[in-house]
């Protein structure tokens, strides 16, 4: 089974401000000449909780843009991954400062919709860890409330989360299949000494997005090949669980700021272990 391969949006830009990912303000209309120039046709967009409201996905001049860009180009956005949650979880917050954070939220669902987004990321690892179980409780409730609200604008959401696989299987379990999924992170799960198999094994059909990176145990984001995921067993898995969704290259940057030629090599190595 092949697979379509695609890039976090920012992995054609210039590093920003020494960030591994951030919105590429000056660069994002050109990363969509350069994945048509490199044959890569799908982008994972990246939305920052700085200056939201000034990102093109969150303007009706911005999407109009955005909907030729990926006309011109044959570049489409199937998922965004939402930072800003990570950046600010609405779950932590209260009083005014949250219902500003629930409505960002729906206005993101909104604007996914309109530019046919299927799958926002909200990453539940780092700021946007579920630190107790009533931020747990309270997390699952609002999904819980807001299906209905996904379901009108055919948004669907994946959740990236350090928790364990048996803790992860309890939590997504408690949402519906139809609408809620994981983010599989390869990098995360090696940072975290997860055991692969095991994963897939507890919520390997849940899995609807995946974020292709390499991390060493307890380290950072590191070149394919360099950290502690093995690759071989996890394509493997892909196939046994019958995975369909996208593979996004959320990798390490280059050094000498060579970043297409460096995500363009990373897709050949992936299409090189999808061969076999």
């Amino acid at each position: 089974m092949m697979y379509n391969i695609g890039f976090m949006q920012g992995r054609l830009s210039p590093i920003i401000e020494g960030k591994i990912q951030c919105f590429p303000w000056e660069y994002w209309k050109k990363e969509f000449e350069i994945a048509k120039r490199i044959k890569i046709n799908l982008m994972e967009w990246t939305l920052d909780q700085k200056e939201l409201h000034k990102n093109p996905l969150m303007t009706e001049k911005g999407r109009a843009i955005i909907k030729n860009l990926i006309k011109d180009n044959n570049v489409n956005i199937p998922s965004l991954t939402g930072d800003c949650f990570m950046q600010k979880p609405f779950w932590k917050e209260n009083g005014v400062e949250k219902n500003n954070l629930i409505n960002d939220f729906f206005s993101i669902v909104t604007a996914c919709g309109e530019l046919k987004i299927k799958i926002i990321v909200i990453p539940l690892v780092d700021d946007g860890s579920i630190d107790n179980v009533n931020q747990e409780k309270e997390l699952l409730n609002f999904f819980k409330n807001f299906e209905k609200f996904l379901k009108k604008h055919n948004v669907k959401i994946a959740f990236e989360s350090d928790y364990n696989p048996k803790k992860l299987k309890h939590f997504i379990n408690e949402l519906n299949q139809e609408t809620y999924g994981i983010n599989y992170d390869t990098g995360n799960s090696a940072s975290y000494g997860y055991n692969i198999t095991q994963e897939f094994i507890s919520y390997g059909k849940r899995i609807m997005n995946i974020h292709i990176k390499d991390r060493p145990y307890k380290g950072s984001t590191v070149p394919l090949g360099e950290g502690d995921v093995n690759f071989e067993n996890f394509f493997l898995l892909l196939k046994k669980y019958n995975y369909k969704g996208n593979l996004i290259l959320q990798t390490a940057r280059s050094k000498d700021s060579q970043h297409v030629k460096l995500i363009s090599n990373y897709k050949s190595k992936i299409e090189h272990y999808l061969r076999y």
